[in-house]
């Protein structure tokens, strides 16, 4: 390619309006990877959208297609990123560094006709020791200056200057450590009874962390509205002496070894009952999404022929149960340990319910990275709003030639120089 061709691609994808753009696009593909469910498998998405489209317009083939159902590990999201890396990578390099070299470096204008280039300055009787008297009221607001035979160099809030390059350093790091963590983490969500155990396993099947739910409990307000969700959990794992026991809740996650354990959601998992004089029988419930968000439910045959059935439906752990006939028809309810309740001449009893503990287990090894990134752009903006101001006077022939400059605030900064210009006079006077 030839080099003018370079150095427009070059400019080009250093261009803000590219990043902003970019910007934009990741902002929209966030905001479709969080109204869209993540990670699912495809059939899950042909029974939901095949039949009623996202969005009354958009069915399951398209979101699979374009890779909708895992947007954060998708080929054209980490394209994204790696294009917005690319072009704050360079806006760095050709703009924010010779920027901040340029207010580092010090620069002696000798001449007054030098002077007059800039859009701030003023002019003023100071006498001769003008610029010593403006040297020394300088220092004592906290400017750097350099002094030479009648003139001076002066300069405040370099630091602004640093501001920019580390927004656009920790944006990088931050999207190193977002891609990092959509390759190479891993999450495992499920929904476990006491006594029963979770494994995660790396991406060479390795056993990375084994769960093992020992309780569960959901805490209800006096209205019987859920809380708070309680796990107790025994940890284990290759590197573990021994199994560690630890307790999560709802925003009360716990970490490990680079593992977040989080208490996502519950469920009805089963129920156990007695029919007529049988043994206690344990019976896992199934979602019944077409009577309600959280309802349970099993189908139970009334005779050994498996005829009329009943419908048990569950949407508390503490009960009751609702019972159904064939054709929809309520039966009655059951309490928890409460007495039987006689359908087609058939006593049937609930002695427990077993509530189950959603649990999701979540590796990012690129969290720190999006973290200290994070921190990074937080001082970053925090020091850009230094304005950075940088100053010259040139003495000559009894009078005090100032000029300057400043990235932000350009209007205050041309009301405060009179200001502080002003001593300088007064002291040229005789005045106090």
């Amino acid at each position: 390619m030839a080099p003018g061709r370079w150095q427009r691609l070059l400019a080009a994808l250093s261009d803000l309006r590219l990043a902003i753009g970019l910007l934009l696009l990741i902002a929209v593909a966030s905001a479709l990877g969080t109204a869209l469910p993540q990670g699912e498998p495809s059939s899950t998405y042909h029974d939901n959208y095949d039949d009623h489209p996202w969005l009354g317009l958009i069915p399951a083939a398209p979101i699979l297609l374009l890779q909708l159902d895992h947007v954060y590990s998708s080929i054209w999201f980490l394209g994204l990123l790696g294009l917005l890396g690319v072009s704050l990578l360079l806006c760095s390099i050709r703009r924010q560094l010779p920027s901040l070299r340029a207010a580092l470096k010090w620069t002696d204008y000798q001449q007054l006709q030098q002077l007059t280039v800039f859009s701030i300055g003023c002019t003023v009787d100071a006498g001769p020791d003008g610029v010593n008297n403006l040297a020394d009221r300088l220092r004592q607001r906290g400017w750097q200056v350099r002094q030479r035979p009648w003139r001076l160099a002066a300069r405040k809030g370099i630091w602004g200057r640093v501001g920019p390059l580390l927004v656009h350093a920790g944006l990088i790091v931050l999207m190193v450590g977002a891609a990092w963590g959509a390759l190479a983490g891993n999450r495992l969500e499920r929904f476990l009874a006491p006594g029963r155990t979770l494994d995660l396993m790396d991406r060479h099947s390795r056993l990375q962390l084994s769960v093992r739910l020992d309780a569960f409990a959901v805490e209800r307000d006096t209205a019987g509205r859920a809380e708070q969700f309680r796990s107790r959990v025994s940890l284990s794992s290759p590197n573990m002496s021994q199994p560690r026991e630890e307790e999560i809740s709802v925003n009360h996650p716990l970490r490990i070894r680079g593992i977040t354990l989080y208490q996502a959601d519950w469920q009805v998992a089963a129920v156990t009952l007695r029919l007529g004089r049988s043994p206690r029988l344990q019976v896992p419930t199934q979602p019944l999404p077409s009577l309600g968000e959280q309802v349970w439910g099993v189908v139970l045959p009334t005779r050994p022929d498996g005829s009329q059935p009943v419908l048990l439906t569950i949407d508390n752990e503490q009960g009751p149960v609702r019972l159904y006939d064939s054709a929809g028809k309520p039966l009655g309810s059951v309490r928890v340990g409460g007495p039987a309740l006689e359908v087609e001449g058939l006593p049937i009893r609930v002695d427990a319910v077993l509530p189950a503990s959603g649990l999701l287990l979540k590796r990012d090894p690129g969290v720190p990275l999006v973290y200290g990134g994070f921190a990074v752009v937080l001082l970053g903006g925090t020091l850009s709003v230094i304005s950075t101001r940088q100053l010259w006077a040139v003495q000559c022939e009894g009078k005090l030639h100032v000029a300057g400059l400043s990235n932000r605030d350009v209007v205050g900064f041309g009301e405060t120089l009179p200001r502080l210009l002003e001593p300088l006079t007064d002291a040229d006077r005789g005045q106090p």
